[in-house]
């Protein structure tokens, strides 16, 4: 184990063993941390898709349909970090379970709401169980899987979130399609109550941890969480930009048809999917601190060079530029992620892992509205079908000069002052 200055000094060394579980255990260990982070991420994406049916099914406007989505990501966002402090008081792998069963239940009460009011708030509930299972399948991986393999466990998490990021879409059409809206919810149900068996069956029990002198997630020193928590944040916010700006850009700029649109908006989740795990392996391989670094390199140059090679290239510019931008993330989120979890003191895990969730759904908001708003001046209009393709390519170059300008920033104030950590 090696140190950084006098780090040591105030830091509890930790040592890290091997998981003794047999194998069968650990990979229903790893069966189950996968569903819950695909679980929590369908969520989201699989009720998108409903929203036009529910607007007919219960007569009602778009600004009221969307608080199934937005009751959702608000509950979500408001207890990841009370979630991670629960799994930290009461034993990760019990409030997991609990997560779980919690999700379940609150997915078959959105499939039988009666009312819209009824459905947005089973929605907040639900919610609520989702910020268990983010949260708290980061926090037992180590536990898990044993040091040895961390990074690659967090590049796989990745990958799930993406699969359920992809998959939401077109499992909910199919499904509203032959059942009707409720099936979107109600798929959601059987499979929660095997991810809770997985999860009781196959998860270290280990006792609450015991309380350390100091309380609260900041027992670690500021300067050595915030810096990747403020990364995360920027991350996440640069990745819902392309996500809520591509298609308008792709659509009215290039003027490619809808279908066409879909399918280029499609490779950025296949290659989160493709990559995810193989970062994870790199990490392990090379290290967090040098993947983190690339990682940053490549969602800065992914951005700048979305500013730039759509308006040069077209079509061919925009996926050039997906295929630099999606590969940093997923390198920056499995790096991230291992060096952040890495010299948690034990019984401040699922804080830390909240503050990262929190962090990540800031960004997601943040990306949602305030970039939004950027690109709407940048295009000189609120209504972006109207604005002419030169101004919504100015709009589109703003948005992601800013975006990759702050990255940039957040790369030099780590590498300016790096955090006093412990690596293991």
């Amino acid at each position: 184990m090696t140190a950084h200055s006098d780090s040591d000094k105030w830091r509890p060394k930790l040592t890290y063993k091997k998981s003794p579980q047999p194998r069968t255990a650990r990979i229903g260990a790893l069966l189950c941390l996968s569903l819950s982070m695909l679980l929590a991420s369908l969520g989201t994406s699989i009720a998108n898709i409903a929203l036009p049916t529910l607007a007919l099914s219960f007569d009602a406007p778009f600004h009221r349909v969307q608080w199934v989505v937005i009751s959702y990501l608000a509950a979500l966002t408001l207890f990841v970090v009370l979630a991670g402090r629960l799994g930290d008081q009461f034993g990760r792998q019990r409030m997991l379970v609990l997560g779980l069963v919690l999700f379940s239940l609150t997915s078959a009460l959105c499939g039988l709401a009666s009312s819209l009011w009824m459905l947005i708030a089973a929605r907040a509930l639900q919610g609520v169980g989702a910020a268990f299972l983010m949260t708290l399948t980061i926090a037992l991986v180590r536990e898990t899987v044993g040091g040895a393999r961390v990074g690659r466990t967090m590049g796989l998490l990745g990958t799930m979130s993406a699969v359920g990021t992809a998959l939401g879409p077109s499992l909910g059409g199919l499904l509203i399609g032959q059942f009707g809206w409720p099936s979107v919810f109600l798929v959601l149900a059987p499979i929660s109550l095997l991810a809770a068996g997985l999860a009781h069956s196959s998860l270290p029990a280990g006792p609450p941890s015991v309380k350390s002198p100091r309380i609260g997630p900041f027992a670690l020193r500021a300067n050595d969480i915030i810096p990747h928590l403020t990364a995360n944040f920027l991350a996440a916010n640069m990745m819902m930009a392309t996500l809520l700006l591509g298609p308008f850009y792709l659509g009215f700029a290039l003027g490619l048809p809808p279908a066409m649109v879909g399918l280029v908006m499609s490779i950025g989740p296949a290659i989160s999917i493709c990559t995810g795990v193989p970062s994870g392996r790199v990490v392990d391989t090379w290290g967090s601190p040098r993947i983190l670094l690339i990682g940053l390199l490549a969602l800065a140059a992914g951005s700048f060079a979305l500013s730039a090679l759509p308006v040069m290239f077209g079509v061919g510019g925009y996926i050039t530029a997906i295929v630099i931008l999606t590969p940093g993330y997923q390198l920056f989120q499995s790096a991230n992620n291992t060096l952040v979890m890495a010299d948690v003191p034990e019984d401040q895990r699922g804080a830390v892992s909240g503050l990262l969730g929190l962090s990540r759904n800031l960004g997601l908001i943040f990306g949602a509205s305030v970039m939004g708003k950027v690109f709407s001046f940048g295009a000189g209009a609120d209504h972006i079908e109207n604005a002419t393709s030169g101004s919504i390519a100015h709009g589109m170059q703003l948005t992601f000069v800013i975006a990759g300008t702050s990255v940039v920033a957040a790369l030099w104030y780590m590498r300016r002052f790096p955090p006093n950590r412990v690596e293991y």
